[in-house]
């Protein structure tokens, strides 16, 4: 099994954080995993992007250029990444943010959703990060949801792992989307 995604968005949206939990997430059940952060350096508002790429073999580079999946929180992301994702991969949109008339794949499994106010639904717009991942994970088994709490205690500071309920109520509805 190997798998690959790309994530991208801005700064202040939890894209590192999400890119961290799948690879957390995946070596709690023992698979290779490689996780590649790039950010600008503006505090928020920045670029933000990553890759993971989840594997039961050894994986030779971080580094993807043609992401079997990306996941796009913004439509600065969506603009720039959109034409890497593999015919046939899969495109996770934030609709929220990118207006229907800028998704222009048709060769793709294409996921748009308006993941801002369906974070909001569950009291808190900012799980919009974790709505997304659920629908990645719920689309593509690459890992059990199970293990992105595992995952998420590794990557959440002590202080925040009082968020982890609820970030998994998120995952949930997400993966529920996502059939």
């Amino acid at each position: 099994m190997y798998h690959d995604v790309f994530i991208a968005g801005t700064g202040g949206q939890g894209i590192l954080l999400i890119g961290n939990i799948i690879a957390e997430a995946a070596l709690s059940e023992g698979r290779e995993v490689t996780f590649l952060p790039s950010y600008g350096v503006e505090m928020r508002g920045g670029n933000a992007n990553c890759t993971v790429a989840v594997s039961d073999l050894e994986i030779g580079s971080p580094s993807i250029n043609a992401p079997e999946s990306l996941i796009a929180m913004s439509g600065k992301a969506h603009a720039l990444y959109e034409s890497k994702v593999q015919p046939g991969g899969l495109l996770i949109v934030n609709r929220s943010l990118v207006p229907a008339d800028k998704i222009t794949r048709r060769d793709v499994d294409l996921v748009a959703l308006p993941f801002n106010e369906l974070g909001a639904e569950l009291g808190e717009a900012r799980l919009a990060n974790m709505v997304a991942l659920g629908v990645y994970v719920g689309r593509t088994g690459v890992v059990k949801l199970d293990s992105l709490a595992a995952g998420m205690n590794e990557s959440l500071s002590e202080r925040n792992r009082k968020f982890i309920p609820q970030n998994m109520k998120a995952i949930e509805k997400g993966a529920a989307l996502a059939k």
